[in-house]
């Protein structure tokens, strides 16, 4: 069996989430309300909880648009706050910010430097696109699919599938790299091979 591609999960695997709690504090002390850090961090938990329900409903830019709002809202009223969630989403948008995960641009650039064809493969909004092109990574693959323009999240098949027909190549040529118990089931369920995250060890494991 030739090897021809890989696709890579994104959170957990190629990026991680900087701690958002001090930028959301500072975003409502702005607003006149006072939280402590434990109770930002507790409704942020909330709205992470919901938003992982959720994301594959943010398909184009007006369902990003109210996906937004709706995370926004579930993380106020977590706070037992009467703020408006539309005149904070903004603010809680940009206190969301990724960094890669060490090694991992490094492993996405030794895997297509083999002659591999990379993609991103990820339960998330089409958000996911803006964020990886401002870490650079956008460069290093041939392409980002995400749930939300799959119709489903992992560990349903349709985003492997998707990622293969952009890529040009069959399951039985491709390799799934991911951290989650739903990127395993999914990627063995469309036919894919699986490595366990870190990328950057399984790199080096694909590459023997």
């Amino acid at each position: 069996m030739k090897l021809e591609a890989i696709t890579i999960d994104a959170y957990g695997t190629l990026v991680t989430l900087c701690d958002p709690v001090p930028a959301l504090r500072a975003a409502l002390a702005g607003r006149g309300i006072e939280r402590t850090a434990g109770e930002v961090q507790r409704a942020f938990e909330v709205e992470v909880e919901f938003y992982v329900a959720h994301s594959h409903e943010g398909r184009d830019d007006d369902a990003l648009v109210l996906l937004r709002l709706d995370c926004a809202r579930v993380f106020l009223e977590a706070l037992e706050s009467e703020l408006d969630p539309g005149d904070f989403s903004s603010a809680f948008v940009s206190s969301l910010r990724f960094a890669e995960l060490p090694g991992a641009h490094d492993a996405c650039r030794a895997l297509a430097a083999a002659g591999l064809r990379l993609a991103v493969v990820s339960n998330w909004d089409i958000g996911l696109h803006e964020h990886l092109e401002r870490l650079g990574v956008g460069s290093v693959v041939d392409a980002i699919v995400t749930s939300a323009e799959a119709g489903a999240p992992k560990p349903a098949t349709a985003v492997f599938e998707l990622a293969l027909a952009l890529l040009g190549t069959d399951a039985a040529h491709a390799v799934h790299v991911g951290d989650a118990a739903a990127d395993e089931e999914g990627a063995r369920a469309a036919g894919l091979q699986f490595e366990q995250a870190p990328l950057a060890d399984a790199a080096r494991r694909i590459l023997a």
